[in-house]
This record gives structure tokens, sequence and C-alpha cells, in this order.
């Protein structure tokens, strides 16, 4: 029989799951709306703005990453 905790934690865990799923998906959509050409900083050039989309996406793949690991090591 399964520990109430156990199970409360496992839910946690796989909501949060999906929930960074949908960050990646919302952060894909939106990237040049929420990311984009900055007016104000003229030094900033393409590969600039491509590293800024290349560290975002790697920390989503990290907490991703984190995220199923837990959810499926308390499975």
């Amino acid at each position: 029989m399964q520990n109430d905790a156990l199970i409360v934690m496992r839910t946690m865990a796989t909501v949060v799951f999906f929930i960074t799923l949908y960050a990646g998906y919302y952060l894909y959509r939106n990237f040049e709306k929420l990311f984009g050409v900055d007016p104000s900083i003229p030094s900033e050039n393409g590969s600039a703005r491509a590293y800024s989309k290349v560290q975002v996406f790697a920390l989503w793949g990290h907490v991703l990453i984190a995220s199923g690991a837990f959810a499926l090591l308390l499975h």
C-alpha cells in the first residue's frame, strides 16, 4: 500500500513537469515578443540574441529534465 505523502509528491512532480512543458511551448511561441530586438540597446546584434535564446532554452531543458526525473523517480 502506498503512503499518502508519496501520492501527493507524485502528483506535484507530475504537475510541475507538465507546467514546465507548457512553459517551453510558451517560450517557443512568444520568444520574439519576450526577448526580441530592443531598440534602446543599439549594440545588440543577432549573435547576442541567439546566445540569449540558447541560454533560455538550455535552462528550460535542464528544468525539464530535472522535473521529469523527479516525477519518474517517484513512480
